[in-house]
């Protein structure tokens, strides 16, 4: 049957393997790419070729007018029948800066608006839309464990403050840093897993709620905003712990959240899924005087 899944960050990187494999394991879907203008004409293209079903809407993920924008027109779409039944969103695009200190548009810190806010702005938007079964799939991060088996050493731990404060410039010491900038991100994928435990407890029964850890994987944009020598390490360094079990290729990543987003990978609303399967997210993230 015909349906719809609406996915963010499906033009490089993991997304963009996720989207290819969703497209060619589901050839009933109708995948619709949020992303920005030039960017978002040019992937749906792309991803069309060989017949696939693939547009796109207009959105920066930094401005959540032009996401509420977005998410209105997917609604508009699917009202007047632009779009078959929505089963689906992928919450995949992610950032990190080099600072604590970068505002949006808003007003808001854009680490935070970008992997949390606009995230939770699209399901708040689109949730009398779903047509169940339908499944929702944020991306996170084993950054949030905060410890070195999880991060590697690069990344610091997340440091929770109220959401109110996470979601200002300035939140942690040091701001200006790239440390307070790595801390802002792993917290931001920490609020994703409180996030998606509350949308397992509010959201309607037959609209399911996962949050996938793709593991550790180089090259795939994230670190375009860091300085010249993270974004080498990145691109042409790192790349070689692929070979070990400390870090994923970029295809496997994206064939294992394709996976979980068709509901190949069982996991329960709520879930945590590491990789390829169900696993326990870090002890800090069972909280829910967090979730309410």
């Amino acid at each position: 049957m015909r349906h719809t899944i609406v996915m963010t960050g499906a033009s490089r990187g993991i997304g963009r393997a996720a989207a290819e494999r969703i497209l060619r394991r589901s050839p009933d879907t109708h995948l619709l790419v949020v992303a920005r203008g030039a960017s978002g004409a040019r992937t749906a293209a792309e991803l069309a070729a060989g017949g696939h079903a693939v547009s796109h809407v207009p959105a920066d993920l930094g401005s959540l007018d032009s996401v509420r924008a977005a998410a209105t027109a997917i609604r508009d779409r699917l009202d007047h029948g632009g779009l078959p039944p929505l089963r689906g969103f992928v919450g995949n695009a992610g950032v990190q800066y080099t600072d604590a200190l970068t505002e949006g548009p808003d007003g808001f810190e854009s680490t935070f608006t970008v992997n949390v806010l606009a995230n939770h702005l699209f399901v708040r938007l689109l949730q009398d839309r779903f047509a169940p079964p339908a499944r929702i799939v944020i991306t996170t991060s084993d950054t949030h464990f905060g410890d070195l088996r999880h991060n590697l050493g690069m990344v610091p731990g997340p440091a929770w403050k109220a959401p109110d404060v996470l979601a200002r410039v300035g939140a942690f010491p040091g701001p200006h840093t790239a440390a307070a900038g790595r801390t802002a991100y792993s917290t931001s994928k920490l609020a994703v897993i409180h996030l998606v435990h509350e949308y397992a407890r509010r959201l309607p029964a037959g609209i399911g709620a996962v949050a996938h850890n793709p593991g550790f994987v180089p090259s795939t944009g994230l670190a375009r905003e860091a300085g010249r020598v993270s974004r080498f390490a990145m691109r042409y360094v790192l790349p070689v712990v692929t070979l070990t079990p400390l870090a994923t290729g970029r295809g496997a990543a994206g064939r294992h959240l394709a996976d979980v987003v068709l509901g190949a990978t069982p996991a329960p609303t709520g879930s945590y899924v590491d990789r390829d399967r169900v696993a326990r997210s870090s002890e800090e993230s069972y909280d829910p005087r967090r979730e309410g």
